[in-house]
C-alpha cells in the first residue's frame, strides 16, 4: 500500500515535495474536479492510503463533498482558511499540517533558525 496526497495543482504538488520526507505520491486534480476524474482517481488509488489536502476556498470546498461522497475512505487535511491556497501556506506550517497528518516532513530552507528560535523562547519562558 502506497500513501497518496491528492492536491489541486502543480504548483501545490512542488509545494510539498520540498518538505516531505518520505515516499509519497502526489496527484493533482488540475483544477475542475468532475465526477469522471474523480472515478479515475479513486480506480487508480482505491488499494492506496489517500490524503486530500485542496485549498480552502469554494472550489476546494466542493471537490471535498465529492470526495466524501464517492471516496469516503479518503483522509482530509485542511490548510488554514487565512492562507486559502496550499501553494500560498508558508513552508513550515504545511510541514505542521502534514506532520499532524502523521506524514515524515523535513524542516524547509530558512526555517531550521526559526524553528529553533520558537524551541528556545519556550524553553526560556517555562523558566520564568
Amino acid at each position: 500500500m502506497s500513501r497518496v496526497i491528492i492536491v489541486e495543482g502543480k504548483t501545490d504538488r512542488s509545494r510539498l515535495l520540498q518538505i516531505l520526507d518520505e515516499p509519497v505520491e502526489i496527484a493533482c486534480t488540475y483544477g475542475t474536479l468532475g465526477l469522471d476524474k474523480l472515478e479515475d482517481l479513486i480506480a487508480e488509488f482505491s488499494d492506496d492510503e489517500v490524503c486530500i489536502l485542496l485549498d480552502a476556498d469554494d472550489a476546494g470546498d466542493k471537490a471535498r463533498r465529492l470526495f466524501k461522497q464517492e471516496f469516503p475512505n479518503v483522509r482530509h487535511v485542511y490548510t488554514h482558511r487565512m492562507y486559502r491556497e496550499v501553494a500560498t501556506t508558508p513552508l513550515n506550517i504545511l510541514a505542521q499540517i502534514l506532520e499532524g497528518a502523521h506524514f515524515a516532513v523535513k524542516v524547509p530552507e530558512g526555517e531550521e533558525e526559526s524553528k529553533n528560535r520558537r524551541s528556545n523562547h519556550r524553553i526560556n519562558n517555562k523558566d520564568n
